[in-house]
């Protein structure tokens, strides 16, 4: 005869396995939280749709029988795939509410890339909190090196960078800050030749590469650059400029946070453009929050 078993529940397998662990119909209830009439109901309709007797009832309680053998490995079985299952499935909803910690030390302030891509974030991951942390210049990193971000606004190159990965949002012209009285404020482009000399700006040594990108170390032709003063903000940046403590390069993007009177700057030739991305660990690209965080900074940039 032909039996259908689609309409088997997960509560029957499980009321069955406790009967068969204990061999008892009080002591399963017990364990289960359930009247015994229940239970006894419960496997009774079991054994009917299966066309089969599970168990014998014996005056000390009750014994599998080869049909309830053959099915306990397969009960289980199913019930620890579907915990499984379950498990997989409450992850998932935990990672679509979770927080997504943002650093950043400069704000993305690019015709507005942060809303852009929170909306686009959003949209994928409503339930998701954007949590935006300020890092202080000091770490490259903004805060993926100790943890403290799931994903940062940085300037490439990041020091470790085989930890990272990135998808960059801006490609800017690296351009130099400097006091509207220097003699090369009247120049309307600067040849980075002319600035081999003067004093720059520097970020702390804590930022390694990201301090010698700035100091375009790499087109000094090995020539050592002349540090007038270290910053670590952009207000630190704009107060050392007025006081004529050094010049320094910025990105295009960032030209609006120091040009606040008495600053000018001015297009560099001879030196590489700025490279701005999200970045964020290499052992994180598979969480959800993460990857989706990235897709809406990739496709904001590739629609401006």
């Amino acid at each position: 005869m032909g039996m259908t078993t689609t309409d088997v529940h997960g509560r029957d397998l499980r009321y069955f396995v406790a009967v068969a662990e204990e061999l008892h119909f009080t002591r399963a209830a017990e364990r289960l939280y359930v009247s015994q009439p229940a239970l006894s109901k419960q496997i009774q309709s079991l054994e009917r749709q299966l066309g089969v007797e599970l168990f014998r009832r014996e005056p000390k309680g009750v014994a599998l029988t080869a049909a309830g053998t053959a099915l306990l490995p397969y009960a289980r079985r199913v019930l620890e795939v579907w915990a499984e299952g379950s498990a997989a499935v409450a992850a998932a909803r935990a990672a679509q509410r979770s927080t997504l910690v943002v650093g950043m030390s400069t704000s993305p302030g690019r015709g507005g890339l942060l809303p852009a891509v929170r909306s686009r974030f959003t949209d994928a991951f409503p339930e998701a909190t954007v949590r935006l942390r300020q890092v202080s210049w000091e770490d490259p990193t903004a805060g993926l090196a100790d943890g403290e971000s799931d994903v940062a606004f940085v300037w490439l190159p990041l020091p470790d960078a085989d930890r990272y990965a990135w998808t960059v949002v801006a490609e800017e012209p690296r351009l130099v800050a400097l006091p509207d009285t220097h003699p090369l404020a009247a120049r309307t482009e600067v040849d980075f030749a002319d600035l081999l000399d003067e004093p720059f700006l520097a970020l702390p040594e804590a930022a390694g590469p990201l301090r010698d990108h700035w100091l375009a170390l790499d087109a000094r032709a090995g020539r050592l650059p002349h540090v007038g003063a270290e910053i670590t903000t952009t207000e630190e940046t704009y107060e050392a400029l007025v006081a004529g403590l050094g010049v320094c390069l910025i990105a295009a993007g960032n030209a609006p946070l120091v040009t606040l009177g008495g600053v000018v700057t001015r297009p560099v030739l001879g030196i590489t453009p700025s490279r701005y991305a999200l970045a964020w660990r290499r052992e994180d690209t598979a969480r959800p929050l993460v990857r989706g965080y990235a897709a809406a900074c990739r496709e904001t940039a590739e629609r401006r």
